[in-house]
C-alpha cells in the first residue's frame, strides 16, 4: 500500500488534510531544528505551533490529545519529535476504512471444526 492509497482510504478530507498539516509542521521543525533551538527563532516555533494547534483544532474538532501535545512543543528540545503527527494520527485513528468497498464480501466466515480462534481486533 502506497502512501497515496493510505491518504485515501481516511473517510473525511478533513482528516486528509489534518495528517498533512501535522507532518509538514513536524517535518519543518525537525528540518530547520538548528533555527527552531532557543534564541532568536524560537518565537517563529512557538508561532508555527500555535498556528498548527488551530488549524488542527478546526479541522478535527476539539479533541483532549491537543492539549498535552501543545504543551510539548513549547518544552525545547520535545519539539523534535513528531507530536503533531502522532497526535492527529492517534485522534484519526479510527476514520481508516479496513478495505476497499468493491473488495468486502457479503458472504459469512465459515470457520474450521475445534477451539475458538482468538478475537480479531
Amino acid at each position: 500500500m502506497g502512501p497515496l492509497e493510505f491518504f485515501k482510504r481516511l473517510k473525511s478530507a478533513e482528516h486528509r488534510v489534518a495528517r498533512l498539516v501535522a507532518i509538514a509542521a513536524d517535518a519543518l521543525q525537525m528540518g530547520l531544528f538548528p533555527m527552531f533551538m532557543e534564541g532568536a527563532m524560537s518565537p517563529f516555533d512557538d508561532a508555527l505551533d500555535f498556528v498548527v494547534g488551530v488549524i488542527l483544532w478546526r479541522l478535527l474538532g476539539w479533541h483532549w490529545a491537543l492539549l498535552p501535545t501543545f504543551a510539548a512543543e513549547l518544552v525545547p528540545g520535545l519539539d523534535l519529535l513528531p507530536t503533531w503527527t502522532a497526535t492527529v494520527f492517534f485522534i484519526t485513528r479510527h476514520q481508516i476504512q479496513s478495505e476497499p468497498a468493491e473488495s468486502q464480501s457479503t458472504e459469512p466466515e465459515i470457520l474450521p471444526p475445534g477451539p475458538a480462534p482468538a478475537p480479531r481486533r
